[in-house]
């Protein structure tokens, strides 16, 4: 019983570093909740995404995100709120395998925000674009399905457009 045991062992040893190597694909997709923290206020938004790799490590992404969650603000002792209305971005992403099922992720790209706010009565919608740049995390529980985390910096290029970080939570899905 204990030579079938060990033997058990050996093949399972033996055969890990050939189930890690099972080519996985390029094509990547995800839908989650983005939270947007910035100076004026904090709002959320539903956001898409869908990601292609050239090699395991080099890819493109893609997203677009709608907002779902406003937020009430007071500017200069006047209350007010901010909604997101809708973004969206283009990424080159780095990616480092952990293992089979987690992987690191690096991303920079360029993408463009409306935010339109509602204060006195007096409403106005202002777009920025943005430099993006983030890093984040894949899990995946099987070898299409996982969960993605992910911390994103919009550095708006107007004077003084400032900055606004980004955490996201996803169902994502390798096709």
């Amino acid at each position: 019983m204990r030579n079938v045991l060990l033997a058990t062992a050996a093949l399972t040893l033996i055969a890990a570093p050939a189930m890690a190597q099972d080519p996985v694909s390029p094509v990547t997709g995800s839908v989650g909740y983005t939270h947007l923290d910035g100076d004026d206020g904090s709002l959320g938004a539903v956001t898409g995404r869908l990601g292609y790799r050239f090699t395991p490590h080099i890819g493109i992404e893609g997203e677009a995100s709608m907002g779902v969650k406003d937020d009430d603000v007071t500017i200069a002792g006047v209350e007010g709120s901010l909604e997101h209305e809708y973004d969206a971005a283009a990424y080159v992403v780095g990616t480092v395998p952990v293992s089979p099922n987690v992987e690191l992720f690096g991303r920079v790209g360029y993408g463009t925000t409306s935010i339109k706010a509602d204060v006195a009565g007096v409403e106005t919608s202002t777009d920025g674009e943005s430099i993006n740049y983030g890093a984040g995390a894949n899990w995946f529980f099987d070898g299409q399905n996982g969960v993605r985390a992910d911390w994103t910096r919009r550095d708006f290029r107007e004077d003084d457009g400032g900055e606004l970080d980004t955490y996201g939570v996803s169902y994502v899905r390798r096709f």
